[in-house]
């Protein structure tokens, strides 16, 4: 019986942080939306609480998985498609480290908190350091990748330091003021231009296998909303800098940091939304073609949560009240897909569907699956 639990643990990839994200951004996102009501408070922190337990689970089942099925790991870090997604374990960190800070705090007490969020942001950010370097090295040395694989999920590694740089600024007040804070917020914004360098080699790369090759195959169509993350986080990351910049550093600066916020986070949130209606178009498609539940159902949250966050801190920023609704309308559609992806998730494990060795595809079916019509 000792033995029961190790071929359930062989499989389980580095995916499975992406429930750690989804669940923590619904409570940090509901927290930086500025609607106040009976109950709300605790819901946020109820799910806090659910982001942080799934992180311990996760992080002990993935050190098993490292400590018994050692060759299956290194067969995840040689395959294009899964190797990627080891850029959500510092995104996994840097969110529960984030809502920790903003929700948490009312539970556990603000010094811990405060410690808490320190050591899981210094430690996501030096990891998604890692991934954003490492992940496509191996892209360009090790592994082989066909014209026609460019995928949304290559976005992960380069998003992590991005994530670094939104949730980074709330640890501003509590350094010591001068040289300590100033290094923070331009670390920072190099964090954040290191990130949306990246994301601007790879889009292209992403749209043109969809122009090219055709939509992804139906089990991969929601990655598709993957490309939310990196315009939903730079939007939340320069106007996180920007309520943080008066005082940190020079008020030229600050005074620039606070107009760019809006200037850059407008017109990239109108083209989210441009892309959130192409993916959701595909998504429907998907749906209609015989999509079933896979684990990639969890890239409908943290994106979209993203999105949410850069909405409302504009909304901070103009005044303007259509932004206000605009975040509202996008919880509630974060909060749909969490619910639903976490019910599936939980029925998958409790069968063990989900823990259970992929079934090889038939080569007719794999090339099929190639370009779906």
């Amino acid at each position: 019986m000792s033995e029961q639990p190790r071929p359930r643990l062989r499989h389980l990839g580095p995916n499975w942080y992406a429930t750690v994200m989804g669940t923590a951004i619904v409570a940090s996102a509901g927290a930086a939306l500025p609607l106040h009501g009976p109950g709300l408070r605790g819901a946020y922190e109820t799910v806090w609480a659910l982001a942080a337990l799934a992180l311990l689970t996760v992080l002990a089942a993935r050190a098993g998985h490292w400590a018994r099925h050692r060759d299956q790991a290194r067969r995840h870090l040689a395959d294009p498609a899964v190797a990627p997604f080891y850029g959500c374990l510092a995104m996994a960190l840097l969110a529960v480290g984030g809502a920790t800070l903003s929700v948490g705090s009312g539970v556990i007490g603000e010094r811990a908190a405060l410690a808490t969020d320190a050591v899981l942001w210094v430690s996501g950010t030096v990891i998604g350091l890692g991934a954003a370097a490492a992940i496509p090295y191996l892209m360009v040395t090790r592994h082989r990748i066909a014209p026609g694989d460019a995928s949304p999920v290559w976005l992960l590694p380069v998003v992590a330091p991005m994530v670094s740089a939104a949730l980074g600024p709330a640890l501003v007040p509590h350094l010591p003021a001068g040289q300590w804070r100033e290094a923070m917020v331009l670390g920072c914004y190099a964090l954040f231009g290191l990130s949306l360098l990246a994301t601007l080699v790879i889009l292209p790369l992403v749209f043109a296998r969809l122009v090219h090759h055709g939509p992804l195959p139906l089990a991969l169509t929601p990655t598709l909303f993957l490309v939310l993350g990196p315009l939903g986080q730079s939007t939340t990351a320069v106007n996180n800098l920007a309520d943080v910049a008066q005082g940190a550093v020079p008020a030229p600066y600050a005074q620039a940091m606070a107009g760019f916020a809006v200037l850059y986070g407008t017109p990239v949130m109108g083209f989210a939304l441009l892309w959130l209606a192409l993916a959701v178009a595909m998504v429907v498609r998907a749906f209609r073609g015989g999509m079933g539940f896979a684990m990639t159902w969890w890239a409908f949250t943290f994106p979209v949560g993203t999105c949410v966050t850069g909405a409302a801190a504009l909304a901070r920023h103009t005044g303007l009240h259509a932004l206000t609704w605009l975040a509202v309308a996008l919880y509630v559609l974060l909060v749909a897909a969490w619910a639903v992806a976490g019910a599936r998730t939980l029925a998958g494990v409790v069968s063990g569907r989900l823990l259970a060795a992929p079934r090889p595809a038939p080569a007719a079916l794999g090339s099929a699956m190639a370009r779906t019509t």
